[in-house]
């Protein structure tokens, strides 16, 4: 199937210094917490001569922590107008300029005795990272064959993930989570930045954001045979020829011009729904939960840390094996079964820790729920919500989709991170209410009106969603036979 090495290479490229860093960035900050929070309290006392009292030094952690959705909604915002602007390539190289920024505030914040510093690091990752999550599947979908085009943009998932587990892992005591080197644990991003700056100048820009956004046809007629080896260019070529041709005299669009299109109502709708489920669904309070479980369940406090990883690891395996199935298996089914198994799993979490006390064998089940849910996450959700922005918008609502798409992830990550120490406060033991509501909300959603777009091209699929927006005028005539039936709707 991949005959062709410089596709993976891109997919590596792009990956490393893209969606790997805000996997890898968000693990990093768990392990030096208590470090962090300790200097911060020695600055201060060596500043003002009187320490922090506890409840401020949570604040300011606090704020640390919800720098880099901060800083995640900011970059967000700009990946828009830098991938119509820059290009998908361009941007991605230009972005790990705020990776480097932040490395070199975080490596110096202890020689500097400069909590703020650390802060200010944090927000530069988050835009790095909000940047990175809008602009790299949609460099990768852009340049995938359409009957890979699925597995090739999810990679960012995967990357999310191995980002993830690594964190973990460079996070121990025994590599880089010691209390002496937490700075160079912050800093270690740079690593990453510093590979696909490396190799990335090296690779195709988008094909089809040189040909429609640029009109440059040589360039993506190179870029293709780069990235396709020596097949056939043809039919390709005159698909994005004629997507050309119907976005004709038309330009990027602004994300409120997507509210105000009546004919984008559906797409719209959708990616609004995904996207804010991808962060409410409770994945990420579930690593909240692990440690505390893990401990019910026995485990010694000093070998937690190693069960954490297996989380990570659970992610990183369903993610790939996602990549796997995606294009056979189709989005639909991936989401309808990972939103629904996710509220099937959240009953049994929350019957679970209510019984947490009085039957010995609760905590393992709580326990082999943490991993089924991340499991039944990682299958679906984690990574279609990505695919989809790119596969129901045409080219020029593209950058302003995913504008809409990343914000609202970035806010709902703030939200949920917010609220949720709130949340286990009022509810206790039905923390998971909410989530579970959520699940079941998504689920019917996707089982009642997404369409599949698994091996169609983006023409086809928009013909889908123009028949849901006009569902009242277009009611006539669809049946023309059985073989030219390609919507699975109702």
């Amino acid at each position: 199937q991949l005959q062709n090495k410089i596709l993976i290479l891109t997919i590596c490229a792009a990956g490393i210094g893209g969606t790997f860093q805000y996997g890898y960035n968000i693990s990093i900050i768990n392990a030096p917490t208590s470090y962090i929070q300790t200097f911060m309290n020695e600055t201060w006392l060596e500043r003002t001569g009187v320490p922090l009292e506890s409840n401020v030094i949570l604040l300011l952690w606090s704020f640390t922590v919800s720098a880099y959705p901060l800083g995640g909604l900011t970059g967000a915002v700009v990946a828009g107008p830098m991938a119509i602007m820059l290009g998908r390539k361009m941007s991605l190289l230009l972005n790990n300029v705020f990776v480097i920024i932040a490395a070199v505030l975080s490596g110096f914040s202890q020689m500097a005795k400069s909590f703020e510093m650390i802060m200010l690091s944090r927000f530069f990752t988050g835009v790095n990272a909000g940047v990175s999550m809008n602009i790299q599947p949609m460099y990768l979908a852009e340049s995938a064959p359409k009957k890979l085009r699925g597995a090739v943009a999810l990679t960012s998932a995967s990357f999310t993930a191995l980002g993830l587990v690594l964190g973990q892992v460079v996070g121990l005591r025994e590599l880089l989570g010691g209390e002496e080197s937490w700075p160079f644990l912050l800093a270690s991003n740079v690593v990453p930045a510093l590979i696909q700056l490396m190799a990335l100048p090296w690779l195709p820009e988008s094909p089809r954001y040189l040909l429609i956004d640029r009109g440059d046809k040589e360039s993506c007629i190179s870029a293709l045979q780069k990235l396709r080896g020596n097949s056939d260019l043809s039919a390709e070529l005159e698909e994005m020829l004629a997507e050309q041709a119907a976005l004709k005299g038309q330009r990027a669009k602004n994300p409120w011009e997507l509210f105000q299109n009546p004919a984008l109502r559906w797409q719209l709708m959708s990616i609004v729904v995904l996207s804010s489920a991808m962060q409410l669904c409770g994945n990420d309070s579930m690593y909240f939960y692990a440690a505390y479980v893990f401990q019910e369940a026995g485990i010694p406090q000093d070998k937690i840390p190693y069960v954490v990883i297996g989380t990570g690891t659970c992610e990183l395996i369903t993610s790939v094996t996602c990549n796997m199935i995606i294009d056979y298996a189709g989005r639909r089914p991936l989401l309808l079964g990972g939103y629904s198994f996710m509220a099937g799993w959240a009953i049994v979490f929350m019957v679970a820790l209510s019984h947490q006390t009085q039957i010995s064998w609760m905590p393992y089940l709580s326990m082999a729920c943490i991993f089924a849910y991340i499991l039944s996450f990682g299958i679906g959700p984690a990574g279609v919500t990505g695919v989809l922005p790119t596969e129901i918008f045409d080219q020029m609502s593209r950058p302003a989709a995913y504008m809409i798409c990343g914000s609202l992830l970035w806010f709902n990550l703030f939200l949920v991170g917010t609220a949720f120490p709130f949340i286990v406060k009022s509810l206790a033991h039905f923390c998971y209410v909410p989530f579970l509501v959520v699940c079941v909300c998504t689920a019917l959603y996707v089982g009642f009106f997404l369409p599949e777009t698994k091996g169609k091209s983006f023409l086809e699929i928009s013909e889908e969603f123009k028949k849901l927006n006009f569902k009242a005028q277009t009611h006539a005539v669809f049946y023309k036979g059985p073989e030219e039936i390609k919507s699975t709707m109702l």
